[in-house]
């Protein structure tokens, strides 16, 4: 501006003179170029023998401290099985009574089936026994007298008197539940 008010100068030497004086202003500014160096914090020696020293004196601290949360999850761990076994317990319990029951039942339901053939006449029991599973009428004739069991198989059709008869004569056999070798 100051080039602008004397005479004879152009343009071209107050553009120049105007680069100077920025150039100067920022040259005397503190720190305009500077680039930033991280500086060493205070209080933290350079060889870090002090972190050292901190690190070795937590060291134990944490140590127990980290064996502490993992002996609380080892706990909480073992309640949680513990009570997985208590159930498991109950359960099996349950289901062993269940089993009594069950075989209770069948134990009383196959002697009063057997005792209500027991005191069915030979050609009735004969019927009604052609008609049921060759294995349930093998194991009801199995459990009458020999006597009665030869009077309801001679009543009964040759053809299921002789499957009868295989299904009686498998179950005595000792190599029925062998394999083939």
């Amino acid at each position: 501006m100051i080039a602008h008010n004397l005479p004879g100068t152009s343009k071209s030497l107050s553009r120049r003179l105007m680069l100077i004086a920025a150039g100067c202003t920022m040259l005397a500014m503190p720190g305009a170029f500077a680039q930033e160096v991280a500086a060493p914090a205070v209080g933290i020696p350079a060889n870090g023998g002090e972190i050292q020293q901190f690190c070795t004196n937590i060291a134990d601290a944490a140590r127990d401290q980290r064996y502490l949360l993992q002996k609380k999850d080892l706990e909480r761990l073992q309640f949680d099985i513990d009570e997985r076994i208590v159930t498991l317990e109950k359960r099996r319990s349950e289901y062993e009574d269940w089993l009594k029951r069950r075989n209770d039942f069948l134990k009383q339901a196959q002697i009063g089936l057997v005792g209500i053939y027991k005191t069915m006449k030979a050609d009735a029991a004969a019927a009604k026994l052609e008609l049921v599973n060759p294995g349930v009428a093998a194991a009801i004739l199995m459990q009458l007298p020999p006597r009665q069991s030869s009077l309801i198989l001679s009543e009964m059709s040759n053809e299921k008197a002789a499957v009868v008869t295989n299904v009686i004569s498998s179950a005595t056999d000792p190599d029925t539940s062998k394999e083939p070798s």
